[in-house]
């Protein structure tokens, strides 16, 4: 559940930062007690906007602000 409330927390965030943005959750099968955001760019290459795996203890510094990922996410468009 705090996977998911974080997961659809970001993407409501991100679809907020950018009109018609397309968000996907876990579109394959994420790694367990992970959690990472990526940009997938329209040539297929991918960028990482955020990763929680070197992160925590404590649980909750696995999972990034909403704020954090929409920053990465534009400086990554710009």
């Amino acid at each position: 559940r705090v996977f998911g409330r974080n997961a659809a927390a970001v993407s409501e965030a991100l679809r907020g930062a950018v009109a018609h943005l397309p968000v996907d959750i876990n579109p394959t099968q994420p790694r367990r007690n992970s959690f990472e955001v990526s940009l997938v760019k329209e040539d297929g290459s991918t960028v990482e906007l955020w990763s929680g795996i070197g992160k925590g203890p404590p649980r909750k510094l696995k999972f990034p602000q909403p704020e954090a990922v929409v920053e990465a996410l534009k400086s990554s468009l710009a």
